[in-house]
């Protein structure tokens, strides 16, 4: 019957649907939609246990990079460097980072106020990634210009600003953290713990490893302005020298997040290459992704995939790295161009197809002057209007 009351849904499925809206969350917004989904659910319980499903899963296929303490560097969140549910190594300062996939971290912060010559100090306060909870006078009732004037910057050693003069000085702004997060782009972590023996490869693989992820790191800096990226020992990371093979896995993320311009985007690129040293050879597949939203006015997503191969000889760790990078270098510049390309072409030829095609006569129907058709003129005769 029509009338008859739908079946309540099992909070099995209640999860799993609270589970693919976070899964499918665009670049960067997770945090919104999390909100948003256990407003709609009305249970923490349940919503704690979807979004400790979700997140872990949300953060390995966007590949997010997490800020660690001292800026030694970043660690990128993904499965090639995932060593149990909540650690994850950074090859690179072979360090290993525990990171909370819902809150990000916690961590002690002080607020600046941009000065063109000296920031003020206008306080501190511990806080929690991912919560609304950080409070210091009314913020979220200024603009996202004057929004984005704010830094957050880390506060690593013990300071006494019980006589900063700004301090008393500066006013204090209530805001919430998370949209402050969005602008800053940023996940900090604030546990680490250098990498056992075991965690890392041979000396031989390292040898590799490193050189190619010196040239990988050159590569990214000039490509992506926001770009992080990491190489790891996918297998045979216990190879002690020639004669066996192994596959080093080339990870590069780069995100934009842009709220105050309503869109945020996200590159996710993921390279393996296997070294075949029987056959002297070098085997590369890519897996290249793009994803964007833009929701000012409407609510439009990109999510576009591409794959590739290629292949090269099998020198030293230099010369490997060196062709390694410029094959990377130039299948991902070809796929932004065509990307480009595409989308540019798209008023021609896909959102054209779309409108309503012209008659025949490939003229618009004239509402000006409608007494040019026969039924008008048939109208007017039958009723003596006409002359």
């Amino acid at each position: 019957m029509a009338d008859e009351e739908e079946a309540e849904l099992s909070e099995k499925q209640k999860k799993e649907i609270a589970k693919w809206f976070l899964l499918n969350s665009p670049p960067g917004e997770i945090q919104f939609v999390a909100k948003d989904v256990k407003a709609v659910i009305n249970d923490d319980v349940l919503y704690e246990e979807a979004a400790s499903e979700a997140f872990p899963l949300y953060n390995k296929s966007h590949l997010i990079s997490i800020e660690m303490p001292g800026r030694i560097g970043d660690v990128i969140v993904t499965s090639y460097g995932e060593l149990a549910e909540t650690e994850f190594i950074d090859p690179r300062t072979a360090q290993v980072a525990v990171v909370d996939h819902i809150k990000q971290a916690s961590a002690l912060f002080f607020f600046c106020y941009m000065n063109p010559m000296i920031p003020k100090m206008v306080g501190r306060v511990e806080l929690n990634w991912g919560t609304s909870g950080a409070r210091v006078n009314a913020l979220d009732q200024l603009s996202y210009k004057t929004l984005s004037r704010i830094m957050v910057i880390k506060y690593e050693q013990s300071m006494n600003l019980e006589h900063a003069d700004d301090r008393n000085q500066a006013s204090m702004h209530l805001f919430h953290y998370d949209i402050l997060r969005q602008l800053m782009g940023k996940h900090v972590c604030t546990e680490v713990r250098p990498a056992l023996d075991e965690e890392l490869p041979s000396a031989y693989v390292e040898e590799f490893r490193c050189a190619l992820d010196a040239e990988i790191l050159k590569y990214v800096g000039e490509a992506y302005p926001k770009g992080v990226c990491s190489v790891y020992c996918g297998n045979g990371k216990d190879v002690e020298g020639p004669g066996f093979d192994f596959e080093l896995v080339v990870v590069i993320s780069a995100a934009r997040h842009s709220p105050q311009n309503f869109c945020n985007g996200s590159w996710r690129s993921v390279w393996s290459i296997e070294f075949k040293d029987e056959i002297q050879m070098l085997e590369l597949k890519g897996k290249l992704q793009v994803g964007a939203h833009y929701f000012e006015e409407g609510n439009v997503q990109l999510d576009a995939k591409h794959e590739c191969k290629d292949t090269t000889i099998f020198q030293s760790s230099e010369d490997s790295a060196i062709a390694i990078s410029n094959i990377i270098r130039q299948h991902e510049t070809e796929y932004l161009t065509s990307l480009e390309a595409s989308y540019s072409n798209l008023p021609d030829t896909t959102f054209k197809d779309l409108r309503r095609k012209l008659p025949v006569t490939r003229t618009l129907f004239p509402w000006q002057n409608t007494l040019q058709f026969s039924l008008t003129r048939d109208i007017t005769k039958e009723l003596g209007i006409g002359k």
